[in-house]
């Protein structure tokens, strides 16, 4: 459709960008997109989604050349996150996790921590980012996770609860207490944890509403030992790492739910110019003109507002966190009215599985309660106004 296509455009993408972006759809609509119902049916872990994934490199644009990657713009990873979560929601959060979960290593970490764990990420290692526990969601400093130094090792105790990737992972970038310092904020730490070097216990997986192919996982730390070498930065440096790394995954978890409600627009519009009532097509009555309006302006609104978080990013704008949680907020927002909408339009069918809108509806849900649930980026926004 013409608006959306001149949003993209404004885009301005390099070639060789835009290039990964036409393989990514490409590759989403004729391989991810086919196989997205039957995982949504079953809840297995999609591995040849991944595979197909590595066989394009994708991981390797998040990270630096120098380190085995090949880097590109912020909002050429954000429009490809769009395109693979259209194709199939769940294999859509699988990747961006390793962008979540790594970007911190990619800002922060020493270059021994980056030359030891992001070139096997290049090439298509997974990652997955543990920061919720049972106690402690939306308010981080409740983590009860504690890393205690002893020698050249931090010894792990803990659980963490629904950490997407959380067992099949590669790289755990684990947030926890350090134990030597006992203020709850200046405690915060974050290290790395190799699991195949320092084996993790999955207590269970989750039988989740959507994103069902997308492991959820429940992890136990019951002494784990790993290298004191990899803590990232300094003890109690952790909360200053995780603000920063939010701020990043969620204009990636916006482009997530945009992602959703373009497919659920596009699904939604193909059935109404074919559906017929009363002898009429379903898009000329004026009540659905009126609502599709919405719907796209909607639409339109929240891709422009995302192209200038991207911008902002890509800049290298030093504070974004405001942007970042409008994005994240609206986007979401959207693509659960845009889903129940989609569902609405489809009448009996959209309500059984048959039809992409209700998977899609499932999906939609969750992006409006992880990176921060919509009623915490509506405190941070406001706040964002408050004269200090």
């Amino acid at each position: 459709m013409l608006v959306f296509d001149r949003l993209k455009s404004q885009l301005d993408l390099p070639e060789e960008e835009q290039l990964v972006v036409d393989s990514v759809r490409q590759m989403s609509r004729e391989r991810i997109a086919p196989r997205a119902e039957a995982y949504d049916q079953n809840g297995k872990f999609p591995w040849d989604n991944v595979e197909d994934i590595n066989e394009l490199g994708l991981n390797a644009m998040f990270v630096p050349d120098e380190f085995g990657g090949a880097r590109t713009s912020f909002a050429c990873y954000l429009e490809c996150v769009k395109e693979i979560t259209a194709a199939c929601a769940a294999t859509g959060i699988i990747w961006a996790t390793n962008y979540h979960a790594m970007k911190p290593v990619i800002d922060f970490a020493s270059e021994d921590q980056k030359k030891r764990w992001l070139p096997a990420v290049a090439e298509g290692a997974l990652a997955s980012l543990c920061i919720t526990e049972p106690s402690a969601g939306s308010d981080a400093t409740g983590m009860r996770t504690k890393f205690t130094p002893d020698g050249d090792d931090i010894v792990i105790d803990g659980s963490k609860t629904f950490i997407t990737n959380g067992d099949v992972a590669d790289y755990l970038l684990l947030f926890g207490k350090w134990s030597e310092i006992d203020d709850p904020k200046q405690s915060i730490s974050v290290l790395v944890v190799e699991t195949k070097a320092s084996p993790v216990e999955t207590v269970g997986t989750e039988n989740k509403m959507g994103h069902r192919a997308s492991s959820t996982a429940t992890l136990a730390f019951d002494g784990v030992r790993v290298p004191r070498r990899n803590l990232i930065h300094n003890p109690g440096d952790g909360l200053k790492l995780l603000l920063a790394s939010l701020n990043k995954s969620r204009p990636s978890v916006a482009a997530h739910a945009l992602g959703i409600a373009r497919a659920a627009f596009d699904e939604a519009v193909s059935y109404i110019n074919e559906r017929q009532q009363s002898g009429r097509k379903i898009i000329e009555f004026q009540g659905i003109l009126f609502l599709l309006a919405d719907l796209a302006t909607e639409l339109a609104m929240c891709e422009a507002f995302l192209n200038h978080v991207a911008r902002l990013i890509d800049g290298g704008a030093p504070d974004f966190s405001t942007e970042a949680s409008m994005a994240k907020m609206r986007a979401s927002d959207l693509a659960m009215r845009m889903t129940t909408e989609a569902v609405q339009l489809h009448g009996g069918y959209g309500y059984v599985k048959e039809y992409k809108v209700e998977r899609l509806m499932r999906d939609a849900k969750i992006t409006q309660i992880w990176e921060g649930t919509n009623q915490v980026h509506r405190q941070l926004i406001g706040r964002a106004f408050m004269e200090k």
